[in-house]
């Protein structure tokens, strides 16, 4: 699905204000690969005092929580240090049989994983936490940390109703462009000079600091969807301090791809997952009433979108908020099921479901009951850090005028999400070359779903081609966004042997192996309240999508 050829933007962009960044290991950056090295010896000097876990975390007594203080800037590892929150549990089986830490990060950019440590009661890591100490943190900049990045003041937030034309008129662009340009000012003007230093090659640094502040000679790691992409900067930075690792949903890691053209291949992507939960939709017309084909679905959802234009449902659901509601069924078919009954219902002449599932909440509040906007202006800071993106507008919207036509879905509200990085003024990175060559790394594993939206499949394959040695575990047609730990047992077998024994599938050169996809989900309705549940609330979902779905920044990134 990766059409260079269909969008040839990035021979456009300006590379203006960059600040060179690594092109592999041997070329970083003389000042900021000795910090790392300086931050990390004083970390595993410090180590991390756990107790109990701030009130704002919301985890029970048995996660601990502890700080490890990492350097705002590396190439200057005496300066300004911030504090990272890590939360804990420790390893249940027998001491004998402890392996180290596991430390998870499921993504975003702007997502916390402090409540990793949960999954230990889920009986699809049963064995891995008897084996392991299971850590969670809250990455640079996210709250929870000690220096949160903020782009805009919560009373200036747009609350809906809001609209999502999926043509937009001139007017309506001026309009984006507006909004973007204050906000990128505003995480300039609210974050101070600090905002530079938010981007994914110290946040593979602050992971290297984090291992060595958990006394592991070597880490042990799992990322998911964006946590694969600094997951990868690590290995190529790092490679002799990296004992395992599993990659689930990984971005495409391609220098090229970071990130301008990431987005516009997640939005074709959107758009065929989009068919599928119509098609699933269609599928099961006696229980919803929506069209016996796809085509008849998205008839009756542009209905939906048109009444809730004239009619916001409840004075707070418009087009916007239906999207972003929608947009889930993309991350998850676990959604399919709640989001196809609100809209017969809706149809039926009863909204309330569909407010219940899009509405924003009343009082609404970010991770660890922070700024509610800190995911999305971490997302914004790190991506407009990490590379250049095209300066004009003219290039967007010649790329995505383009792409509308065939991905209507998400294209113009994936532009608006990223927009104000055309505007961004802090100097930007170069993206690093990830690749390692024969013997420098260990086996890693990659799992990914063949119809994966917001991370299309081309990227795990682009991974895999880099990572030498590394094992591919496919879920075939399937389209769940981070699948380890959920559904399949096939899958949750690959990953449960790796962390335990080391063991991938497959041989060298190209080791492989491919799983059935999990069972579609069966079609409900909301006659009964207790069926309108959140998807974040239900069992047996991927460790990525079951943690990220419920922490996106309110926007479509490459997180859950």
């Amino acid at each position: 699905m990766r059409s260079l050829a269909l969008y040839g933007a990035l021979g456009s962009l300006v590379l203006t204000s960059l600040a060179v960044a690594p092109a592999g290991a041997l070329d970083a950056p003389p000042a900021e690969t000795v910090g790392t090295l300086a931050a990390a010896r004083r970390a595993a000097a410090e180590g991390i005092r756990f107790g109990a876990c701030p009130a704002a975390e919301q985890l029970p007594p048995s996660v601990r929580c502890g700080t490890v203080r990492v350097p705002l800037d590396y190439a200057d590892p005496n300066g300004t240090r911030i504090g990272l929150t890590v939360s804990r549990i420790e390893a249940t089986g027998p001491a004998a049989d402890r392996q180290g830490a596991l430390v998870f990060n499921p993504g975003g950019p702007g997502a916390s994983s402090t409540y990793f440590p949960l999954v230990a009661k889920l009986p699809a890591w049963k064995r891995i936490s008897a084996a392991y100490d299971l850590v969670g943190y809250a990455p640079r900049g996210v709250t929870g940390s000690s220096a949160p990045v903020s782009c805009q003041d919560p009373a200036d937030r747009v609350k809906g109703p809001s609209p999502a034309p999926t043509e937009p008129s001139e007017v309506f662009k001026q309009e984006r462009i507006a909004r973007a340009k204050t906000y990128a000012q505003g995480c300039a003007t609210r974050t101070g000079t600090g905002l530079r230093h938010y981007h994914s090659l110290n946040n593979a640094r602050d992971l290297e600091v984090l291992r060595a502040a958990l006394g592991e000679p070597k880490l042990t790691y799992m990322g998911g969807s964006y946590g694969t992409y600094f997951g990868a900067l690590y290995a190529t930075l790092f490679p002799q301090r990296v004992r395992r690792m599993v990659f689930d949903a990984p971005v495409h890691p391609d220098p090229r791809q970071i990130w301008y053209v990431n987005n516009l291949d997640q939005s074709l992507a959107f758009e065929r997952r989009w068919a599928d939960f119509r098609t699933w939709v269609a599928k099961h017309h006696k229980v919803y009433g929506l069209g016996t084909t796809a085509g008849e679905v998205n008839r009756n959802y542009e209905k939906v979108r048109a009444e809730l234009a004239a009619r916001p449902a409840g004075g707070k659901v418009g087009p916007g908020q239906l999207h972003a509601a929608m947009l889930r069924t993309g991350y998850d078919d676990s959604f399919w099921a709640p989001r196809a009954a609100a809209l017969s219902r809706y149809l039926k002449g009863d909204p309330q479901p569909l407010i219940e599932q899009a509405a924003p909440p009343e009082e609404p509040s970010g991770q660890g009951g922070g700024d509610p906007g800190n995911g999305a202006a971490v997302y914004t800071a790190v991506e407009c850090n990490d590379a250049p993106w095209p300066e004009d507008f003219a290039v967007w919207d010649r790329d995505n005028t383009r792409l509308a036509k065939l991905a209507p879905f998400e294209t113009w509200d994936n532009v608006w999400t990223n927009l104000p990085c055309a505007y961004w003024k802090t100097p930007r990175q170069k993206p690093l070359d990830v690749r390692t060559g024969a013997g420098v790394l260990p086996p890693v594993l990659i799992l990914a779903s063949e119809r994966d939206a917001a991370t299309p499949y081309e990227g795990a394959l682009e991974l895999q081609r880099r990572l030498w040695g590394s094992a591919l575990v496919t879920e075939r047609d399937a389209g769940t966004h981070g699948i380890g730990g959920g559904p399949n047992a096939c899958v949750n077998g690959h990953l449960e042997r790796y962390l335990l024994t080391g063991a991938v599938p497959g041989k060298t050169p190209v080791r492989r192996a491919s799983c059935a996809p999990h069972p579609e989900p069966d079609p409900v309705s909301l006659e009964r309240r207790a069926e309108f549940r959140a998807p974040s609330d239900l069992p047996g979902r991927g460790v990525t999508a079951r943690l990220g779905a419920g922490m996106s920044p309110g926007r479509q990134g490459l997180s859950g």
